[in-house]
């Protein structure tokens, strides 16, 4: 029968005991049922709700109990003697694989599936009793001094109290620590993690002595030359030094990933080295005794420890959590970066703005006519997907080449560069001007996005308007004739999805930062630009000066390229995607609405009614507001993440921004003038 299956609700500990024990005697002596049925009796329905827990009720009876007394403490010793944790404290918890997809595929497939380990080791147990994942919450909520009191009173041995330096919780620890050393040291001489550290390359590895040092210690605790290690002892002293020396040397590599890119990969590698350094750090103070009174502290800490690692060894959550921040954080400077030209201030820059955006609408006009005839085009699902796509894509590009801007595209880029200004906020202890800062950032953003939204409409459906005259015109042919209802149509927020097929846009304009980031990201760490401006074909081909700005042109625009690609692929192959699917899915974006209402206007020979017209504007200004929103939010949620800032900031946020928009509203639309100094 399953552990987990044994339901029975007890109304005092005394009931568990009259269970388990009938005339002196304990029934079941090798089966974890008696340890499962006290665990549970003590387990609360929400632990993160509860403030301690206790075990007075336990302490009691088995004061007041001694037969119960001795038979629980041989029970426990029985059950627990002998069995092996030292994988588990070595592995659990902790990356085994640098391939992320692979470990959060592992992961899951545990939870759904759980590993259960040999019936010999301790991690057998702990799965039995202890298997809910936040089981370490309420353990860890039980006062220190009870569970000294309890192992005193079940005179339990502490962990350093052994006779052989083959068996044992203390062999176990050096055995773990053992593992880890050996791993740490093999892992931190791979070219990929020695290419993040150059400054390191010509010193002796610190993770190789700190095994060396390690050794040493456990030399002389094998062989019983000591029980424990004082913290003054020479080889612990320098066990230290060399600990957070390969600390910092992590921490370097981490600081060089700015400088040197840094992938996945090779993040999950520096991760792992990472973890197993903190995992190291929590052995090695079990080595430690001080005190008489360090030797049960330490015993206990050890065990809830182990309960810590083997609750927590399959959480996703925190893998990518761990897995992402860094990567994130160099994405995020990549947009920081790009983004500060999307942030306007002066009256100059404001009209600048809009000049751009004024080009990014005269594309869009032509991408509209553009997909209009490929709708025509007689081919499959997947033949639209594609004409649609290398529409969209050359059309981006285009735009970004020529320095054009495309609305939609500024949230994505420019998330990250206001978190500047909210880390200097939070730095404020004044409540009153804590986020004023970023208040007035947001208005050169907002009236940034406003002015470029109002230059791509304009000229989207300007444009637009006059190639449809044109070519009815030339060949006396109207486009959209017979298509000019279903362009209305789906601009309109109550007769179509339009309001959810822009949030879609706008997470593939999220999207295209992450893609934009990473690129940038990926080939600074492979040394791609440098590679191409060195590469001796080229160079003698073309000569070094031209390889040279072949490169640094590639470095300047080929991400950009590359996001605005994939962003062409994804508006393009949706609507294919959602049939095949058999979902409703589509995209709407701002600058194609409007283009797609002046070839509806046109199509129906201008003979619209008001409510129609009516619902096209609306449209519009949904459309973009949807598109503005959900790509503005993801990216500032990634760079919230990145930064390690709790989206609670968002509500100061929010209180910062009404505030400077009552004072100042009309800086959310136009440059303020500024005023001549006396």
């Amino acid at each position: 029968m399953s552990l987990v299956k044994r339901q029975h609700t007890y109304k005092g500990i005394d009931e568990i005991f009259a269970k388990y024990i009938v005339h002196d005697e304990i029934i079941l002596e090798d089966n974890l049922y008696f340890l499962y049925d006290l665990v549970r009796y003590f387990r609360p329905k929400n632990p993160k709700a509860v403030a301690n827990i206790t075990l007075r009720e336990l302490l009691n009876h088995l004061i007041e109990f001694d037969t119960h007394r001795f038979i629980l403490s041989d029970y426990l010793k029985n059950i627990l003697s002998g069995r092996k944790f030292h994988l588990m404290t070595s592995d659990a918890g902790i990356l085994q694989d640098s391939d992320f997809l692979y470990e959060v595929r592992k992961r899951i497939s545990a939870k759904l599936l759980p590993y259960q380990p040999q019936k010999d080791t301790l991690e057998y147990v702990l799965n039995q009793v202890f298997y809910k994942e936040n089981d370490f919450i309420w353990i860890n909520k039980i006062p220190l001094t009870e569970l000294i009191e309890l192992m005193e009173i079940l005179k339990i041995k502490d962990i350093y109290d052994f006779n052989k330096a083959e068996s044992g919780p203390m062999s176990e620890i050096l055995y773990s620590m053992g593992l880890l050393t050996q791993r740490m040291g093999g892992r931190s001489m791979e070219t990929s993690i020695l290419n993040m550290i150059p400054k390191y390359n010509h010193l002796a590895s610190p993770f190789l002595g700190f095994e060396n040092e390690f050794l040493e210690i456990e030399n002389r605790l094998r062989k019983g030359e000591i029980q424990f290690v004082d913290s003054n002892d020479l080889n612990y002293k320098q066990l230290v030094i060399l600990y957070n020396q390969c600390v910092e040397l992590i921490k370097h590599a981490y600081k060089n990933s700015s400088v040197f890119g840094i992938t996945l990969k090779v993040n999950q590698s520096l991760l792992r080295i990472r973890q197993q350094l903190d995992r190291i750090k929590i052995l090695m103070d079990f080595l430690v005794v001080n005190e008489p009174k360090d030797r049960l502290v330490n015993t206990i800490n050890l065990s809830l420890k182990l309960i810590e690692y083997n609750c927590y060894k399959n959480n996703v959550k925190q893998l990518v959590s761990e897995s992402t921040q860094v990567v994130s954080y160099e994405i995020t400077q990549y947009t920081a970066k790009t983004g500060e030209h999307y942030i306007t201030e002066s009256p100059k820059e404001y009209f600048s703005m809009f000049k751009a955006s004024l080009g990014a609408g005269f594309v869009v006009a032509f991408l509209c006519i553009f997909k209009v005839l490929l709708s025509k085009a007689n081919t499959s699902d997947f033949g639209f997907a594609v004409l649609y796509s290398l529409n969209y894509a050359f059309g981006f590009i285009v735009i970004y080449l020529c320095g054009f801007a495309l609305a939609t595209k500024q949230p994505a880029m420019t998330a990250s560069f206001i978190i500047k200004a909210i880390e200097e906020g939070r730095k404020n202890q004044s409540t009153t001007e804590q986020h004023s800062a970023f208040a007035t950032l947001f208005a050169r953003l907002f009236r940034s996005q406003f002015i470029a939204f109002v230059g791509n409409v304009i000229m989207a459906f300007a444009v637009a308007l006059l190639l449809m005259w044109l070519i009815d015109t030339t060949t006396g042919i109207n486009l959209t004739d017979t298509k000019w209802p279903t362009l209305l149509k789906d601009v309109s927020p109550v007769h179509s999805l339009a309001i959810f097929h822009a949030a879609i846009a706008g997470v593939f304009l999220f999207l295209s930062g992450i893609i934009s980031g990473n690129v940038s990201n990926k080939n600074k760490h492979n040394q791609v630009y440098y590679r191409i401006q060195e590469n001796p074909l080229l160079k003698s081909a073309i000569g070094d000066y031209k390889s040279a700005k072949v490169a640094g042109w590639l470095e300047k625009k080929w991400p950009g390229i590359v996001s605005n690609f994939w962003f062409g692929v994804f508006m393009g192959s949706t609507h294919s995607i959602g049939i095949f699917l058999g979902l409703a899915l589509d995209i709407r974006h701002i600058t194609f609405v409007s283009g797609n209402i002046a070839l509806g206007i046109y199509g129906a020979n201008f003979q619209i009614t008001g409510m129609t017209l009516f619902w096209c504007i609306l449209g519009i200004f949904l459309v973009g507001f949807m598109n503005f929103i959900v790509s503005f939010g993801l990216s500032l949620g990634l760079a919230f993440r990145s930064r390690n800032i709790p989206l609670i900031e968002v509500f100061s946020l929010q209180k910062s921004v009404w505030k400077h928009f009552k004072k100042h509203p009309m800086h959310f639309f136009f440059p303020p003038n500024k005023r001549k100094s006396s």
